[in-house]
């Protein structure tokens, strides 16, 4: 919270680039903005390789500037966009100049994995509103970006729900007043599978969530609960409280999306519909509030909320992140990145269901954690970590 405390800040005429526009998070932030201009105006937008959604965006909402990162759909991007009389960019050092945009108010941060981690750090260190809505930036790099963003006044707003939940919370008290934060996870596609099932589960079946429609790898995570155990860390870094203070309860209609308790007792709980259009449009008006787009909560139309501790002997990636939280330093750096390489795995039919958090634990256990690095060590870890499962998955093929 010591980004956020004391800080007066008025949301009218702000100007937007979204980094990672044609994913769920940036498709969201468009609808949002669609929806709040002109008090919003669009001035970048970007995506890696979908060229076509991307010069669809452009003709929609006309930005000063575009960018994709594949420079092997450059030329494609540029026909698409003949007449255009903005500037069109492309590769990855593309997603560092719109972060930076003198331009630019906000920044959404919206670029699954570490591709977006230079471009949120330029983001903090140019002062600009940094809406992060993936975790990588913090979970990664979370030491960087909060002393880049001290130093420049930058502000700090999550779009994950369950940190914006906690932050909403926290607006009822102090930091000091904070007795634990309560993040809240659906249970993903796999909360009463048996573990023998679950860890021969298929592609499809880990990519139905029965809540929640977000991408392939988010997904996925949810399904093994690393997408919580990315979220410790997270909560550890944005809100500056020990992992002994966080806790994890399932809860299966996603409605209540975290809770903050108080030293006297009282729990403050944010919810809503699941639906990411209430947090994103939270980011981009804080500290105003706005009539929104998404459907309204009726409570009496659920019934009733169910809560449950989490199993961490079946979600071994749960109890991973609070230790790797407790390590901090580089650990966070292999954790995410062994994930990312273990799930691309998996996507691509590659290795079980249940072999994702074996790849991770055994890269883990093959790391000695290192503390105060540079982004460039800490990328360099994070290559390290790839490496080490690649290399895990070409001697498990070689042996049959």
């Amino acid at each position: 919270m010591r980004v956020f405390s004391g800080i007066l800040y008025w949301f009218m005429g702000k100007k937007v680039a979204i980094l990672g526009s044609t994913g769920s998070i940036g498709r969201n932030a468009l609808q949002v903005i669609d929806a709040l201009r002109p008090d919003y105006e669009v001035v970048a937008l970007s995506a890696h390789n979908n060229a076509d959604l991307l010069a669809a965006q452009v003709r929609r909402f006309n930005p000063r500037y575009a960018a994709i990162t594949d420079d092997a759909k450059y030329a494609q991007f540029k026909d698409a966009l003949s007449g255009f009389d903005g500037q069109l960019l492309s590769g990855a050092e593309a997603l560092v100049e719109l972060a930076s945009l003198d331009e630019a108010d906000i920044v959404v941060c919206a670029v699954v994995g570490a591709a977006g981690l230079p471009a949120a750090l330029a983001a903090a260190q140019a002062g600009k509103t940094l809406a992060i809505a993936n975790k990588e930036p913090l979970v990664i790099a979370g030491e960087l970006l909060m002393e880049a963003a001290r130093q420049s006044g930058a502000v700090l707003l999550p779009i994950d729900s369950e940190h914006s939940a906690v932050f909403q919370a926290m607006q009822a008290g102090r930091p000091e007043e904070v007795a634990r934060i309560i993040l809240t996870a659906s249970g993903g596609p796999f909360r009463k599978t048996p573990t023998e099932q679950m860890n021969n589960a298929t592609i499809q079946q880990a990519l139905a969530h029965p809540t929640w429609t977000m991408g392939p790898k988010i997904t996925i995570d949810s399904g093994t609960m690393m997408n919580k155990a990315l979220e410790v860390i997270e909560a550890v870094r944005l809100f500056g409280m020990p992992a002994e203070k966080i806790d994890v309860l399932i809860h299966p209609e996603s409605v209540v999306h975290s809770m903050v308790e108080f030293i006297d007792g009282s729990v403050i709980a944010q919810l809503g519909t699941p639906d990411m259009k209430v947090p994103i449009q939270y980011a981009l008006t804080w500290p105003k509030r706005m009539k929104g787009i998404a459907k309204g909560l009726r409570l009496h139309q659920l019934g009733q909320l169910n809560f449950e501790p989490p199993d961490l002997e079946r979600f071994k990636a749960l109890a991973m992140g609070f230790e790797v939280a407790r390590m901090s330093g580089s650990a966070p750096v292999v954790f995410n990145a062994a994930n990312e390489a273990a799930v691309a795995a998996f996507l691509d039919g590659r290795i079980r269901f249940g072999q994702i958090i074996e790849l991770i634990d055994r890269c883990l256990q093959a790391h000695a954690v290192q503390a105060h690095l540079t982004l460039g060590e800490l990328l360099s870890i994070d290559a390290w970590a790839r490496r080490h499962v690649a290399d895990a998955l070409v001697r498990q093929t070689a042996a049959g």
